[in-house]
């Protein structure tokens, strides 16, 4: 963990830097026993690194694998390693996709200068 980064965040943080509407963080934090941030005495949730991380795996079996809130929930208690290590490669390859397709583009814009 780099020095730089908080030891907590607020539930509008953790809403950007996922690009999550907080409403459906605050809904899942019903729905999911795995996830609850630590509140203050005036009840404001304070969200650490790890709830990060089970919202990235939440989001992406509900999200982009498509099953339900309680299929999701299972495969993080019972496969947790195996679903972060899934959604990790999915984001990289997303990421290299992204890169491929902007050297494509480099590559077209070069080609057609030099028609």
């Amino acid at each position: 963990m780099k020095s730089t980064e908080r030891k907590f965040y607020k539930i509008g943080d953790v809403a950007e830097i996922l690009n999550i509407p907080a409403s459906t963080l605050r809904f899942w934090e019903k729905k999911f026993s795995l996830l609850r941030p630590k509140r203050t005495n005036t009840n404001m949730r304070y969200y650490t690194l790890d709830d990060i991380e089970r919202i990235r795996m939440i989001y992406y079996l509900v999200k982009e694998r498509g099953l339900t809130l309680k299929a999701a929930e299972e495969q993080v208690v019972q496969n947790r390693k195996g679903v972060s290590r899934r959604r990790e490669v999915i984001e990289r390859l997303k990421q290299v996709d992204e890169e491929l397709k902007r050297m494509l583009a480099a590559l077209d814009a070069i080609a057609k200068a030099n028609r």
